[in-house]
């Protein structure tokens, strides 16, 4: 019989995760003896509790709001991009006890517009990026690994924006009245600030200068049509959801605690998105 594997994420509060539901459906589906567990785990006891995995056995992690900045000073080494973005979503227990933090939401976020959009090519033109927070940080990598030839950056707060130049030298930052008309010229357009979320107000932003040949692609996932996703397909616009990203961003995690390597399909998509 295989060896049973276990992990779970941590967060505070992190009953929302549809981590379990997600990592739960390929548990079934690749027919793994595992489990995978919500850990509500408040600031004061992360090192703690990190440290606990080793001692029962876990695989691992995923992290969430709001730890994922504070365990990458935590863990006993980081990979480049974690390190890059600043923050962990991923820690893994090594064989000798010790613990590994990665981050894969740069990877989950290209993984997710390549599926919905095949014909999405970085090199194409700019992209205009709003927002400044750990998910623009993401994005930002993502876009200049692939090969983003421009990156608009435009937050409500400049001085954010400008703290995140350094991820990559194609990253121009640029006033939030701006934002409209950074638009035009883009091939890409990404929404990384909670504006359009369940309960939050919607993001104002005439489309009229991007070209009809942009993408439109939001991290919001809740709910699955944004004001912005729908005003996007109304003009013609490829329009992508935050929820490809959150199913993408997963199956490293799932590969590296369980030694498969799953895929991201309807089916997937279907139940993920019946819990929303």
């Amino acid at each position: 019989m295989a060896a049973f594997r276990a992990a779970g994420v941590m967060g505070w509060p992190v009953a929302h995760s549809r981590s379990p539901a997600l990592h739960g459906f390929w548990l079934r589906e690749h027919r793994v003896a595992g489990a995978y567990l919500p850990f509500p785990v408040p600031p004061a006891r992360l090192e703690a509790a990190l440290h606990g995995l080793a001692a029962l056995g876990f695989a691992g992690c995923n992290v969430t709001v709001p730890h994922k900045e504070a365990v990458l000073a935590l863990v006993d080494a980081a990979d480049a991009t974690a390190r890059r973005i600043g923050a962990v979503n991923l820690v893994v227990v090594r064989p000798d006890l010790s613990l590994e933090g990665r981050n894969t939401d740069a990877y989950g976020f290209i993984a997710n517009l390549r599926q919905s959009c095949p014909d999405w090519r970085a090199a194409a033109g700019p992209a205009v990026v709003l927002g400044a927070g750990g998910a623009a940080r993401a994005v930002l990598v993502a876009l200049a690994d692939a090969g983003c030839p421009e990156i608009r950056l435009i937050n409500r707060s400049r001085g954010r924006a400008e703290a995140l130049r350094a991820l990559g030298g194609a990253v121009r930052v640029l006033d939030w009245d701006r934002r409209a008309g950074a638009l035009e010229g883009a091939a890409l357009l990404v929404n990384t600030t909670s504006l359009g979320m369940q309960g939050q107000p919607p993001l104002e932003l005439d489309l009229a200068a991007l070209p009809r040949t942009a993408v439109v692609s939001e991290l919001v996932y809740v709910p699955l049509e944004t004001p912005l996703l729908a005003a996007a397909r109304a003009r013609g616009h490829a329009a992508v959801d935050g929820l490809g990203m959150l199913l993408h961003q997963a199956v490293p995690s799932f590969a590296a605690w369980f030694g498969v390597r799953p895929e991201v399909t309807a089916a997937l998509r279907t139940e993920i998105a019946a819990t929303l």
